[in-house]
């Protein structure tokens, strides 16, 4: 059945007809409980969706209730003295044809219909399982709060609204996904986000109609530029903080109901070497690991491909004593110095993905004891060289120093590592050029992804190049010692 065929559809009156339409479209599924009852003299159903509630709420916010209503002449005064006399929830929203009653209804809410009414009643009774609040599995913090983004999509605004309790901060639910019906939510500050970004992120989201919406994956193509982009555009957090901080600074976020990711439009190049533990530390130790993270993202993608062209094409820009123990150390290997660095970070890929996707207990056993065994038989077969397999395994181990940027540096490893290895330096400096203006031609909606770098503002640099004092910063780049100098 098509979504089409019934979403619009408006509620059947006849009780009897009516229930046999929702039985109709559910298919028969055995978790639609119905409960057929009378109210107020009135027959009535209450419909629930197995599990999906509680029985508890339930039962004493809606049953007991419902049960001592008075007797009513028809059903339209029955439904006017529960939405006007009785508070039976907080939610309670009204569905008026059968799509908006089967979302409700399998969002947690117990639906009330009635003989003569093509309305029915929803009541926000929700009591699912659901994961509990826990700290952030891939943005861990030292000094920061230890509380993750959960499954439930209300849940999340409520860690928002916590940290963010100006009336400025706006919130829209919406729907999206024919099938999945899954509810969306746009976040930002009204005070702070130009009316102009809003429109267009709207705009984008309008385009977007797609069957279900299960994960980020499924939403941000459509809120990121079309052209091919080598870094995504927009970004994900699972830190209540670190999203409130960019919605504060003027950014969009999006929810996702079951994804405990919030998406961030627009996103900036520079903001994947922050974190959250370099505003709680002195400014000159927070500046010292920000330029680890970026002198980590060089190491990352540009190491195995310099080592490659230097050692097959410049020999001359090492030193004797260097070049010595690089060429004693390639004399037995049997493959180029491309094939094997090749060879050594897609097997790092393999052990890498295996170790993710199998059981816990498994998968970590599994990455060490392949690690081990495989690079140093490696080595001692004479496959691999000793230099090669200690610069692959530093560069990959410094790509996890950007979690974030992981997947294109893995990439652009690989690809710096061809070009390196076919036409040397040359080679690796056309393609640099190339990614460099991959990245500044990146933008969404006019906001550039390589600012404040691309265009220069100097302003921007106090939390980009260095990490300057909040003192510095909230005072416009001036202390009061500077002003009165």
């Amino acid at each position: 059945m098509r979504t089409e065929d019934y979403y619009y559809s408006p509620i059947i009156t006849d009780l009897k007809k009516n229930l046999e339409e929702i039985k109709r479209i559910s298919g028969g599924s055995t978790d639609l409980m119905i409960n057929e009852f009378v109210c107020g003299g009135i027959d009535c159903a209450l419909l629930c969706c197995e599990g999906m509630l509680s029985t508890q709420t339930i039962t004493e916010l809606i049953f007991e209730p419902l049960m001592h209503v008075e007797k009513k002449l028809n059903s339209h005064e029955l439904f006017k003295h529960i939405r006007t006399k009785l508070l039976l929830s907080i939610d309670q929203p009204v569905a008026e044809n059968y799509g908006t009653l089967f979302r409700t209804l399998n969002s947690g809410f117990a639906v009330l219909i009635a003989e003569g009414m093509n309305i029915a009643l929803a009541f926000g009774v929700q009591g699912f399982a659901m994961r509990g609040i826990s700290e952030p599995s891939g943005e861990a913090n030292i000094m920061g709060a230890h509380e993750g983004f959960v499954e439930v999509i209300r849940t999340n605004i409520s860690l928002i609204r916590r940290r963010l309790k100006s009336p400025f901060l706006v919130t829209k639910l919406f729907v999206k996904g024919d099938k999945s019906q899954t509810d969306m939510c746009i976040c930002y500050m009204q005070d702070r986000v130009p009316e102009k970004l809003l429109n267009q992120i709207k705009e984008s989201l309008d385009e977007m109609e797609l069957e279900s919406v299960l994960s980020t994956g499924y939403v941000r193509p459509f809120v990121e530029k079309r052209s091919f982009e080598l870094f995504s555009s927009t970004g994900t957090t699972e830190r209540p903080d670190v999203l409130c901080s960019k919605l504060i600074e003027g950014r969009v976020a999006l929810l996702i109901d079951g994804v405990p990711f919030a998406i961030v439009i627009p996103r900036l190049f520079c903001e994947s070497f922050q974190t959250l533990d370099d505003y709680a530390f002195k400014p000159y130790y927070s500046t010292f690991i920000r330029w680890i993270k970026y002198a980590a993202f060089i190491i990352a993608v540009l190491l195995p491909s310099l080592y490659i062209a230097v050692a097959t094409y410049h020999p001359e820009l090492l030193n004797s004593t260097l070049l010595m123990i690089l060429v004693e150390s390639e004399a037995k290997a049997p493959l180029s110095l491309m094939t094997e660095a090749l060879g050594v970070l897609l097997m790092y890929e393999i052990i890498r993905e295996a170790g993710i996707r199998l059981p816990k207990p498994v998968g970590g056993a599994v990455s060490i004891v392949s690690g081990l065994i495989i690079g140093d038989a490696a080595v001692q077969s004479g496959l691999i060289s000793t230099p090669l397999l200690t610069i692959s395994a530093l560069a990959v181990i410094s790509g996890y120093v950007v979690p974030e940027l992981n997947p294109t540096v893995t990439m652009l490893r690989l690809g710096f590592l061809v070009a390196g290895g076919l036409l040397g330096l040359f080679g690796i400096s056309l393609l640099a050029c190339a990614v460099l203006v991959n990245i500044c031609a990146t933008e969404d909606y006019g906001f550039p992804y390589t600012a404040p770098l691309s265009p220069f503002k100097k302003g921007g640099m106090r939390d980009t190049a260095v990490r300057t004092g909040f003192r510095r910063m909230q005072s416009g780049g001036f202390t009061v010692e500077e002003y009165h100098e």
